[in-house]
Formats: structure tokens, C-alpha cells, sequence
């Protein structure tokens, strides 16, 4: 990788960090997101810093940012956009939604019924939105950061597999250390970190990253590697749905992305095997039969856990 690329992702990683103090895993792979062309789901009990963190990562970018507050009351239009008539032209004009954005901040969307959620399904997967059997292509590149509150809180709807699949990972924020916290204290006596935070690039400067890391290298036992996890997931008997094809593919982007952010134009065995889990662990469905006390969540990731351990690295 170029010294300029290296330099700008390693400034995006400190510009981000400022706003969250004690996170930069968290960071990384919000940025392995962006640079693989995907959508991230962000979700933790309240207070830890999910929306700060899908803030401070699209002010980081000169390029459009919309937020959507998802509420029990939201219609599908209300994302999308709607067609109005036009009286002096005698014609329906078209509308945009605040979909219609580089980055959308898609805030709480456990909260929203299946329906408004479903809005969101054609953007995610095709960057192109169909209202009134009219398609309007969406701005590129386009990233949607949603944040959601775990399942066991009142007031959330689940996400239905078809949504959970369009995300590329699920990651969790957890508490900050203790000397994290002290920093955000300390912090917060002044201006808020978001405040310092400057755009560092604009949006074809992103698109250009993004198409740098689809010509890194993947060889086929990485490929191979990737399916084998898939399968295992396939044919556990602890698991009523394993890891789709879409799944498997965007492990594949994930790691690009996580070996061009390293400055590597070839991807390693790590690169899968430590993404496997926030790429794979929200489009699993438990066997109830094999429920335990834990989370879902936290079981899903248990049982790809014990798939990783016992699955042969390639050399």
C-alpha cells in the first residue's frame, strides 16, 4: 500500500478515536466495514456509545450524513421517500427519503415494526431504492451504521434474518476500561469529542479505497477455509439456519479490507478467522432444543468459537 493510503487510513483511526476513548478494535472494524462496501449493526445496552461512534465515523468523511430515529411509528416512507403531485406540472415529483445519503445513521432500529424495516432491505443489498415501480439509485458510496438495543430490552422488534443478513458484521461496544471512562470524564468537562472532529476525506477519495481493496489477493485455500466455517455452521445440530453463501462472500470483503487497512496487498488466515465471528455470528438461528442460560447472541458466538478451534488453518 501506498505511504499516502497508510498514512490517511492511520489518521482516520486517530480523528475516530478521539470521539471514542478506548475502543480501537471497535474503530477497526467499523473502518473494515466502510472499505469492504458494507453495513454495520452496532448493538450494546444504552449509553456505551453507539450512535457516537456512527457520528464521529461520518464526520470523518466530506460527504452526505443522514439520521433516522427508528420509532414504532415510522412508515416506510418515512425512509424511502414518497411521490407528491406537482400541480403547476401536472405530474408526481419524487421525493427523497433520508436514505438518500453517503452515510445513514439508521439509530435504534429494533425499535421500528418489521415493516419500516423491511424499507431498508432493496438499499442495503442493491444501493437503490423503488417507490411507485420507479428505481432511484443511491449515492455512492453509501453505508448504513444501524444501532440497536439487545433483544431482552422492552419495546424491540427482532430483525428477521433477511435484514440481519445485510449487515456485513454485528459488533458489540462493552463497557470502557476504567481508565477509558476516566478519559471520557475528563473529556467531557469541555467540548464534546465530536466537536474536534474535521473531515479528512471526501466521498470519492472513500470510493477509491474501496475499489483498492478489491484487488487484494485471496488465495483459494483462504476461499476454501471460508466455505469449510460456512458449512460447519450448515450442519450443526445446535443451529436451525447456518451461514449463507451472502455471509460467506462478505467474510471474503472483510478480510480484503482488513489486510489493505494493515497495508497488505494479500490476505492471511488471520484476516478470516479473527472476522469470522462479527461477520457470521448475527446470521445464525438457534436450535431451541440446545437453549442454554446465555444470550442468543452470546451463544452464537460460543458455538463459532468451538467451529473455529477445531477447523484446520490453512499454512
Amino acid at each position: 500500500m501506498a505511504t499516502a493510503l497508510a498514512n490517511q487510513l492511520g489518521l482516520l483511526k486517530r480523528t475516530v478515536g478521539r470521539a471514542i476513548r478506548g475502543k480501537d478494535d471497535v474503530i477497526e472494524l467499523s473502518i473494515v466495514t466502510l472499505l469492504a462496501r458494507g453495513h454495520q449493526l452496532i448493538e450494546d445496552v444504552p449509553g456505551v456509545g453507539k450512535t457516537t461512534l456512527a457520528q464521529a465515523l461520518a464526520r470523518s468523511f466530506q460527504c452526505s450524513f443522514q439520521r433516522i430515529q427508528f420509532t414504532s411509528d415510522l412508515l416506510p416512507s418515512d425512509v424511502t421517500g414518497i411521490s407528491v403531485f406537482n400541480p403547476a406540472s401536472q405530474s408526481f415529483e419524487f421525493k427523497p427519503g433520508p436514505i438518500f445519503a453517503n452515510i445513514v445513521l439508521a439509530d435504534e432500529i429494533n425499535r421500528t415494526t418489521p415493516k419500516t424495516q423491511s424499507a431498508l432491505l432493496e438499499a442495503m443489498n442493491e444501493a437503490q431504492v423503488t417507490v411507485d415501480n420507479q428505481t432511484h439509485r443511491l449515492p455512492q458510496p453509501f453505508l448504513v451504521l444501524a444501532t440497536q438495543n439487545p433483544i431482552e430490552h422492552h419495546g424491540t422488534y427482532p430483525l428477521p434474518e433477511s435484514q440481519l443478513d445485510r449487515f456485513l458484521m454485528r459488533i458489540r461496544m462493552g463497557y470502557p476500561s476504567r481508565e477509558s471512562e476516566r478519559d471520557i470524564l475528563r473529556q467531557h468537562r469541555g467540548s464534546d469529542g465530536l466537536d474536534s472532529i474535521e473531515p479528512i476525506m471526501d466521498a470519492a477519495e472513500v470510493a477509491g479505497l474501496q475499489h483498492a481493496v478489491e484487488q487484494v489477493r485471496v488465495d483459494d485455500s483462504l476461499a476454501d477455509y471460508a466455505i469449510e466455517l460456512a458449512e460447519r455452521t450448515r450442519r450443526s445440530e445446535q443451529l436451525l439456519l447456518g451461514v449463507s453463501p451472502r455471509g460467506v462472500l462478505m467474510l471474503q470483503r472483510a478480510a480484503q479490507a482488513r489486510a489493505f487497512l494493515d497495508g497488505r496487498d494479500f490476505c492471511l488466515p488471520d484476516d478470516f478467522k479473527k472476522l469470522a465471528i462479527p461477520v457470521f455470528s448475527h446470521r445464525l438461528v438457534l436450535n431451541t432444543r440446545y437453549a442454554t442460560t446465555q444470550k442468543k447472541s452470546e451463544q452464537s458466538d460460543a458455538i463459532l468459537q468451538d467451529i473455529l478451534e477445531s477447523t484446520r488453518v490453512p499454512l
